[in-house]
């Protein structure tokens, strides 16, 4: 696949897994100093990772919730948070999932995790 191909597979895969209307903004706010990695995360991510049949996109939504809570990653947690939602996800396997990762991630993790849900939630 070319570069351009996986490009336009990830952009396609990443629109339906984060919405139009996010995308839409992640490329309105692409700069000169941020176009190189809107690209890679477009192709590789999205285009290469996201589009494997290993694993349905449901099981790819768990799998990033758990790394964004174990890691800290705030924000992107709040987005994938939505994104597991348009993958399927319910609420009530989310708040499994969040207390399954206070387990091995630690309970301040959780804590957090469940408040940004709670956020999340209220909006959407």
């Amino acid at each position: 696949m070319s570069d351009q191909e996986r490009y336009d597979q990830g952009m396609g895969v990443r629109r339906e897994v984060l919405s139009d209307a996010h995308v839409d903004r992640a490329v309105a706010n692409t700069t000169e100093l941020t176009a190189d990695f809107q690209d890679f995360i477009t192709r590789v991510a999205w285009g290469d990772i996201w589009s494997r049949p290993g694993l349905d996109r449901r099981s790819r939504s768990v799998a990033v919730l758990t790394a964004l809570i174990a890691l800290g990653h705030h924000e992107e947690l709040a987005m994938h948070l939505r994104a597991a939602l348009r993958n399927g996800l319910t609420v009530d396997e989310i708040r499994e999932v969040i207390l399954q990762a206070g387990l091995y991630c630690g309970v301040p993790a959780a804590n957090t995790a469940f408040r940004i849900a709670s956020e999340v939630f209220a909006q959407d």
